[in-house]
């Protein structure tokens, strides 16, 4: 059977960290995602932000289907095996003239999960380029480990309170990742990336979507509301709690989410003790 991801494209992932511009939906299936997307915005009570559209794939039909897209799994598929689970997934929205910004990170290091293997695809609801705050990577910098994340004093615009200390990189090798509406990007949960503020006239939406091979814990003690569920092949490991397929159309979930920061500086120092 021909791979969804050519040789090419694997070693690019494997030796820049991240791949883009690849095709998923095309503009009658993207018309519909986004009447999907203006349901789910409806569900976003006064005061919150879109950031709350946070694992609604686990009571959203919708979303659900989207994580699971067959062309989107066969992506993953050459990257993770055949074994592989879905996990998290969180729209990230900049609303024309936004002056929120992602500072340098890098995902791995907000989740407590061993080993760390898994991927994130950035799924593009608008076009997405350099005018309106597209994804920033610094190529390679996922094969370093995890680096340092220091607090900020004043997180001004950024929607993250720490930054991944990059003194170490060039930061002219910095690669700028566009796409079109209706593309998936795929990074490493090592790579360190960001980015800046929209001050266009035009949204940047996009969806992430999270993906581990079967053979990845997550620490309950830390995220205790972590559920998966199996996308591809079998899991003969059993390490996870196993979510159920939602029925509703639109849905929405109530609860606080919980990454290695979230969960607090206690949390925070038994992860990286143990690392």
């Amino acid at each position: 059977m021909t791979k969804a991801l050519t040789d090419s494209q694997i070693a690019q992932f494997h030796g820049k960290g991240c791949i883009d511009a690849l095709p998923v939906f095309n503009a009658a299936e993207l018309e519909a995602l986004n009447q999907g997307l203006a349901e789910e915005l409806k569900l976003l009570e006064e005061g919150e932000t879109t950031k709350e559209i946070r694992e609604w794939h686990e009571a959203s039909r919708f979303l659900y289907d989207i994580c699971m897209n067959e062309k989107i799994l066969d992506y993953v598929e050459c990257l993770l095996g055949p074994n592989f689970y879905l996990w998290a997934s969180n729209f990230f929205i900049k609303e024309p003239r936004s002056l929120e910004s992602v500072t340098w990170h890098q995902d791995a290091y907000y989740w407590p999960l061993d080993p760390r293997a898994s991927l994130t695809v950035w799924l593009a609801f608008d076009d997405v380029d350099k005018e309106n705050g597209a994804m920033e990577i610094i190529p390679g910098s996922h094969k370093g480990g995890i680096f340092t994340h220091n607090r900020l004093e004043g997180a001004g615009d950024s929607v993250l309170d720490l930054e991944c200390d990059t003194s170490g990189f060039d930061l002219s090798t910095v690669e700028n990742i566009k796409m079109k509406a209706g593309d998936i990007s795929i990074h490493s949960d090592q790579l360190i990336h960001g980015s800046p503020g929209n001050p266009s006239d035009r949204r940047r939406a996009g969806l992430t979507i999270r993906y581990s091979p079967t053979n990845v814990k997550c620490d309950l003690s830390i995220n205790p509301n972590f559920k998966v569920y199996q996308a591809r092949g079998t899991d003969t490991y059993n390490y996870n709690p196993k979510a159920e397929v939602p029925t509703e159309q639109y849905g929405r979930l109530y609860r606080q989410h919980l990454s290695i920061e979230e969960a607090g500086e206690e949390a925070e120092a038994k992860t990286w003790k143990k690392n």
